[in-house]
């Protein structure tokens, strides 16, 4: 704290000194015989000072505005006011400069203002003090006042211009340019020369090559900023002054001085004041051009697209910058862009996109919402874009910003969840379905073959009416068994997750996509099938039979309706000449067009209506291939049609299996109603929730063995606690309560001896620990509804103790299981 006050009382007795000898300089300056100075160079110290030093240092402005006024030889009276006013018209511009928040480096426009504002303020203050002092001490006349007041206000304020800019230049950071500076220099000095040092008063060639200071001070604060003007300023200033001093140039007029020194002080004022602005002008636009070099650089650099566009009289956009980002998005040159209608980047289908757009462009106003771009190739990009108006002066749009965000991946798995969440509710909805109809269809089933066979035991002695009876359960039977196979497509196709891979017989696979497709194909082509020896592979059968259900239905929606007779759709099974399963599709429809051909299988890229795709179809089922160990290829002819050639490795172990289900029904069939093929009579245990089923499973096999039916787990546990004992145990896998999954692992505690002769009823194991279990168990599981040549075959199997039949999973045509 003790350094402070030593440390003020240097600079005050310092600003003292140099307002000594800038007063000194500024009377040296004064015309011939007289105190009258064109510019009042202490003033300008002052005022420097106090904005370096601070406000504070006021007392070094008194103390040299008295010693100067000591010097001279005025009256106390005058001196004081001379004092005062000096010390008034430094401290006002300072406080007035700081108040408004002035940067020292004046290099802003408002900062000059507020400069040459505060200095005329104080000027007027320090010339009326100082003038009045002069007329109360008698040494101007009260005539005088006004003359002598405007040259005082006039060298204070042009003291406070020339001097106090200069002061406040800070050190140069390094040498710029400096032969352009030299030069300037050089031209300035000869031009004052040949205008101030040799012409004579008033002579015509003076005051033209007095122009030539203008541009040159111009060229010195463009080029050099707040330096350069200030400098140039100074030297032009006290170079017309000490040539009019000495009675030369072209402001001295010997019959008017004041006149000629009135002229000297406007020039002086207009050619610093001039300089001080442009030079602020110059840092202010250098600072918006970086500014905007580094947002320019900025908005390069941001991994997002940045699009800005231009608001035309006429109310059209037009684009005047894109970034990188935006420009690899979209796959176009930003000479491309630039100029170009920003609408035209829209997807041209997108009707609600380009109504958002023309709604918000309309009312002015922000916009975020997610948007289809298209590249040159025709492909599609999907964008969160970001609209944002931007206003001139807080008035009219003038531009419109955009910034887009690719969401393309994004967008692509929201669509493969909901395609996903999609497919697990259809497949959830198939299981529940299925269930509630295979029970019925179950025992109409079994009531129906049991009706057929009691009209058949009547032979050809039959009346007619029981033949024409036996010829409607014969017609019933075949409508039971398309619903059975309905129900079945619509499980194997519509499954939850089907993550379980086993053989897969693809010629087996194809009926059932056929079937889904069959009706709706009818109206548009034939359908061909043409099969041929093909290998086993080893997949998911939901898997490859969603691939096949799509390829199915994307040849139907390639053919138009109303001529079926002319078009085809062509399913074809193979093995190729590396031995890989192949199954072609060929439709006879307008075909892909060769720019389209190569972008089929992009995720999102689709040639239909937004009522028949989404895009994803052909992309889902490469995936589904490709994980295969596969390949989908295809091939097309504008005008004749499409071939999709689905390529499989085959099962690196074939396997026979077990007979297919459908040999198995044809192998029991033959054995007569109701009697084991061995002639064994078993005891039977039917466990199903369902009465009628259970009656109608009891009717089959009551003629060869005896059967007990019960329709509670707890029921049939109680039988076998009881005692009882049966060779066969035909138990409902879901039943409410204690299903079929909890009565086995009773089983397994209580009576080990009865676990190899239980069979499994199912109508679709839909929950995943059903589907664990019938995967982990070695048992048959019948699925319904359960044929009557089947049941029989399989009770007739298990009393001869032969093993469980198992089948690879997945197979299709084998006994399925789950």
């Amino acid at each position: 704290m003790a350094a402070f006050p030593v440390r003020g009382l240097v600079e005050v007795l310092a600003l003292a000194a140099v307002y000594l000898l800038a007063a000194r300089v500024a009377l040296s300056l004064a015309a011939e015989q007289s105190h009258i100075c064109p510019v009042w160079l202490p003033s300008g110290v002052a005022l420097g000072g106090l904005l370096l030093l601070g406000v504070s240092r006021w007392p070094a402005v008194a103390l040299g505005a008295g010693a100067v006024a000591y010097a001279m030889g005025v009256t106390p009276g005058v001196g004081l006011a001379v004092v005062l006013g000096s010390t008034l018209e430094a401290v006002l511009p300072a406080l007035l400069f700081r108040r408004m928040e002035g940067a020292r480096e004046l290099h802003r426009v408002r900062d000059v203002v507020w400069l040459g504002a505060g200095a005329g303020l104080g000027a007027l203050l320090g010339s009326g003090l100082g003038t009045l002092g002069l007329v109360l001490g008698g040494m101007v006349s009260t005539t005088q006042w006004g003359p002598s007041g405007w040259l005082w206000w006039m060298a204070d304020l042009l003291g406070m211009l020339l001097v106090t800019p200069v002061l406040l230049l800070r050190r140069p950071r390094r040498a710029e340019r400096s032969w352009e500076a030299l030069l300037i220099l050089a031209l300035t000095a000869a031009v004052c020369v040949g205008v101030f040092a040799f012409p004579r008063p008033g002579s015509g060639a003076a005051h033209a090559l007095t122009f030539l200071l203008f541009p040159l001070m111009a060229w010195a604060a463009l080029g050099f900023g707040l330096r350069g003007a200030a400098l140039s300023s100074l030297s032009i200033a006290l170079a017309a002054i000490a040539g009019t001093s000495r009675e030369l140039g072209p402001f001295f007029t010997a019959d008017l001085p004041h006149r000629g020194l009135v002229v000297l002080q406007l020039f002086i004022g207009i050619t610093t004041l001039t300089g001080l602005l442009l030079a602020a002008a110059r840092a202010e636009r250098r600072q918006a051009v970086e500014l905007l070099e580094l947002l320019a650089t900025t908005v390069r650099a941001v991994h997002e697209g940045v699009l800005i566009c231009e608001v035309r009289e006429s109310g059209e956009l037009h684009t005047v910058f894109a970034n990188e980002a935006l420009c690899a998005l979209v796959g176009r040159r930003r000479e491309e862009l630039v100029g170009a209608a920003p609408g035209d980047l829209l997807v041209s289908g997108d009707g609600g996109d380009r109504q958002r757009l023309a709604e918000a462009l309309r009312e002015e106003r922000s916009l975020r919402a997610e948007v289809a771009l298209t590249r040159p190739d025709g492909t599609r990009v999907w964008s969160e874009m970001q609209l944002s108006p931007v206003r001139a002066n807080g008035q009219a749009v003038t531009h419109f910003v955009a910034t887009h965000r690719d969401v393309t991946a994004t967008k692509e798995l929201q669509a493969r969840l909901v395609a996903a969440e999609r497919v697990a509710a259809v497949g959830t909805l198939a299981a529940g379905v299925g269930h509630e109809i295979n029970n019925p269809l179950a025992y109409l089933a079994l009531n129906l073959e049991a009706a057929r066979r009691g009209l058949a035991a009547q032979g050809a002695a039959a009346p007619e009416a029981v033949r024409d009876a036996l010829s409607s359960v014969r017609g019933a039977q075949e409508g039971a068994e398309r619903i059975r196979l309905i129900v079945r497509d619509l499980q194997v196709f519509s499954r939850e997750g089907a993550p379980e891979r086993g053989l897969v017989d693809l010629n087996a696979l194809v009926p059932p996509a056929v079937r889904v497709v069959l009706h709706t194909l009818r109206s548009r082509a034939r359908l061909v099938e043409d099969f041929g020896p093909v290998p086993r592979v080893l997949g998911s059968e939901a898997r490859l039979g969603q691939v096949l259900l799509n390829l199915l239905v994307n040849a139907m929606q390639a053919i138009p309706e109303g001529d079926p007779g002319r078009h085809e759709v062509r399913v074809r099974t193979g093995t190729d000449a590396s031995g890989h399963a192949r199954v072609e599709v060929e439709d006879t429809g307008g075909g892909i067009a060769p720019d389209v051909l190569p972008r089929i299988f992009d995720p999102f890229f689709t040639t239909k209506g937004n009522d028949e795709g989404t895009g994803l179809g052909l992309a889902i089922c490469q995936q589904i291939v490709r994980t295969h160990g596969g390949e989908l290829r295809v091939h097309s002819v504008p005008g004749q049609g499409t071939t999709f050639t689905l390529l499989l490795p085959p099962a690196p172990v074939q396997s026979a299996g077990s007979p297919p289900l459908h040999a198995v029904a044809r192998g029991a069939g033959d054995s007569g109603p109701g009697t084991a093929a061995s002639g064994r009579k078993g005891r039977v245990l039917i466990v199903d929730d369902e009465p009628r089923l259970a009656q109608s499973m009891r009717l089959l096999l009551e003629p060869g063995h005896e059967v007990v039916t019960v329709t509670r787990g707890e029921d049939a546990l109680a039988r076998l606690a009881a005692g009882e004992s049966f060779d066969v145990v035909l138990c409902d896998l879901q039943m409410p309560g204690m299903d079929g999954i909890a009565v086995y692992r009773r089983l397994q505690q209580e009576a080990p001896a009865m676990v190899q002769r239980v069979v499994f009823i199912s109508g679709g194991a839909s929950s995943p620990e059903a589907r664990a279990f019938v995967e982990t168990v070695a048992h048959r599981v019948l699925e319904k509804p359960v044929r009557p040549d089947v049941l029989l075959a399989t009770v007739e199997a298990v009393l001869e103790g032969s093993p469980p039949e198992v089948t690879p999973r997945g197979a299709v045509g084998g006994t399925r299981r789950g």
